[in-house]
């Protein structure tokens, strides 16, 4: 079996070469193809699903955000020009590099976020808010349950995640898309059993709170808000 230790090479060199020309292009504005604009969009609305959370919850001002997994800022960004401050991460330099770029590019310098190369399991610091979205798919189910585990212990109040659920329907779809693989597509992906996910989050202490899900052609995603459990 491959180690996990395996998969965070493979991810940060893959996003450090040309993956990274490939997703900086879906997560930006310029020209990509069907395919490409289609995961675009996908992946767009589940960050606009967490936006709209926090904007039903009122003044984003001043709260503390640990952004894991930030790619190139497409919800860093937004978040600190609503007023919170966050802490940006991303296992590929290059991600962090061109997310801190377009930050300064678009945010007064005393809100642009704070950014670092480093992987999940590395990640430290308290903050009021955790969010994780579309990284899950990078590891393996039995790594799943540490990350959760790390990152509830970061999280004070609330951590937010996503990952591509495994169903049937996307199990088979996955198998089918592992035929025709491309020169980009380098990465292992992983799909999680719903029921697996909510375990994790019910033995780190947490309850889901809200919910959504994403499935374009070629993008899905299930997303889950986590608050603690109170008495």
């Amino acid at each position: 079996m491959t180690s996990a230790t395996d998969d965070k090479t493979i991810v940060r060199n893959y996003f450090n070469a040309q993956g990274f020309d490939r997703w900086s292009r879906i997560y930006g504005d310029g020209q990509v193809n069907k395919v490409q604009r289609d995961i675009r969009e996908g992946h767009q609305q589940t960050v606009d699903h967490v936006l709209y959370w926090f904007k039903q919850d009122g003044n984003a001002q001043g709260l503390t955000v640990c952004d894991a997994g930030c790619g190139v800022g497409s919800l860093s960004i937004p978040l600190a020009e609503m007023g919170a401050v966050v802490s940006a991460s991303d296992i590929s330099e290059k991600m962090v590099e061109e997310a801190s770029f377009r930050a300064k590019e678009l945010l007064p310098p005393e809100s642009v976020p704070t950014f670092d190369a480093q992987d999940l399991e590395t990640l430290d610091g308290s903050y009021h808010t955790v969010i994780c979205l579309d990284v899950l798919i990078h590891y393996p189910q039995e790594k799943a349950g540490d990350m959760i585990a790390h990152l509830s212990s970061l999280a004070e109040d609330r951590l937010i995640l996503s990952f591509a659920p495994k169903t049937p329907f996307y199990t088979l779809l996955k198998r089918i898309g592992e035929f025709f693989p491309g020169p980009s597509k380098a990465t292992r992906a992983y799909l999680h059993r719903e029921a697996d996910i909510r375990a994790a989050l019910k033995a780190n202490g947490w309850q889901i709170k809200r919910k959504e899900f994403t499935a374009t052609q070629f993008y899905f995603s299930r997303l889950f808000e986590a608050v603690k459990v109170t008495d």
